[in-house]
């Protein structure tokens, strides 16, 4: 089953493919709930034969089938595959590429992955350079016709939600004989759709809204064509390891069945909350794409369907201290890494991220969840006033 209109087939829509897990049932006990498989190993046929099509669970758990399975169907992809973290899953793409290839990646982007790039993908042989991918300009000054074989784009980008125009990045990276890859983890299938828009392939950080619950670390892939390329990263995945877990593919797919609820209620929360604080006293800004004002909000509007993430950065008026002491006043918000969980979460990112960092050393980064808004509005307003006396 897939989404958007395939007459011929009657398909039905994501947000019923995300609720029912593709409306799999289990063959043996009819259970709509599926079970859950542990075997490190599967047993050969008599004449030494694997009929059934597993041999070792590094390569052929059956418990990734059905994420994967419903992954592939929400982003409209040939094939997804599941990590041991989104960031495993990142670096499995660049690690699909030869040394000395050339690829381009936001200047703001995951930290972590950012960080990755500019040491051991360096010394490993790629060519890296970063670009500012809200301007399609600065990425054609960068990109060379031949030698760029992958374009890494984030959008929105953690964590000032800078918008990427999907489309136009793809339409310079083909040109260029380039792979476009995209972060999608705060837009998630349900706001974008990125291979609808040119890409080739789709990173989840599945720790955040697919799973949705702050209790599993998990990566994504989905793919546009099952090539090469992509046999590629699947031999990586299975010769280095970077498998997720049976209990934890098992979780990923039931969070997935709350993905679209989850997210709607996400952004509902966020757009009041950017809304209200846009013009607090004790706020010099708020960076939100769903913000008629914001930089990229057009790009935004064309390429998310149905609200503008869960996620949001205010800037506080005064300095670092008063940001600081606006986190740690807040009663209901919780001081923590991460993001797309059900509760809501406040961070001081420019102290996570250190002396490089893009980010204004008074921005708090907000991940929204699903509380009652104004619980949340009352907690943050009264945590910048006291920040403020």
């Amino acid at each position: 089953m897939a989404d958007r209109g395939d007459e011929k087939e009657k398909r039905v829509r994501s947000a019923t493919i995300a609720a029912q897990g593709l409306g799999l049932i289990d063959r043996e006990t009819r259970a709509i709930v599926p079970p859950l498989h542990v075997s490190s190993t599967f047993q050969r046929d008599e004449d030494n034969l694997y009929r059934s099509g597993r041999n070792y669970a590094r390569a052929d758990n059956p418990a990734f089938d059905q994420p994967e399975a419903i992954l592939a169907a929400l982003e409209g992809g040939a094939g997804a595959m599941v990590f041991a973290s989104g960031s495993a899953a990142a670096t499995a793409v660049f690690q699909a590429l030869r040394p000395g290839d050339h690829v381009i990646a936001p200047k703001v982007m995951y930290w972590s992955l950012r960080n990755w790039l500019d040491t051991f993908a360096r010394v490993w042989g790629l060519a890296v350079d970063f670009a500012d991918m809200t301007d399609l300009a600065d990425l054609h000054r960068l990109v060379r016709a031949g030698e760029t074989k992958l374009v890494w784009v984030e959008t929105p980008s953690n964590p000032l939600w800078g918008i990427t125009d999907i489309g136009g990045v793809a339409q310079i990276a083909h040109a260029a004989g380039a792979r476009l890859a995209v972060d999608s983890t705060v837009a998630t299938p349900v706001l974008t759709r990125p291979i609808e828009h040119g890409a080739d392939i789709v990173m989840h950080s599945a720790t955040k809204y697919l799973n949705g619950h702050s209790d599993l670390v998990a990566g994504a892939l989905v793919t546009r064509t099952e090539d090469e390329f992509w046999d590629r990263i699947r031999h990586n995945r299975i010769s280095l390891g970077g498998i997720l877990g049976s209990f934890e593919s098992w979780l990923l797919q039931r969070g997935m069945r709350t993905l679209f609820i989850r997210v709607k209620q996400a952004c509902a929360n966020a757009q009041r909350i950017a809304e209200t604080f846009a013009a607090h006293r004790h706020v010099l800004a708020v960076l939100y794409p769903g913000l008629s004002d914001f930089p990229g909000h057009a790009i935004a509007a064309r390429q998310m369907n149905g609200g503008f993430g869960g996620m949001l950065s205010i800037r506080v008026r005064g300095d670092e201290r008063a940001a600081i002491a606006t986190a740690a006043g807040v009663r209901i918000w919780k001081r923590a890494t991460s993001l797309g969980g059900v509760e809501s979460l406040i961070e001081h990112r420019s102290s996570v991220e250190g002396p490089d960092t893009p980010c204004p050393s008074d921005l708090l980064r907000l991940s929204v969840g699903i509380e009652d808004v104004d619980d949340l509005i009352a907690d943050l307003a009264q945590a910048l006033d006291a920040a403020n006396n």
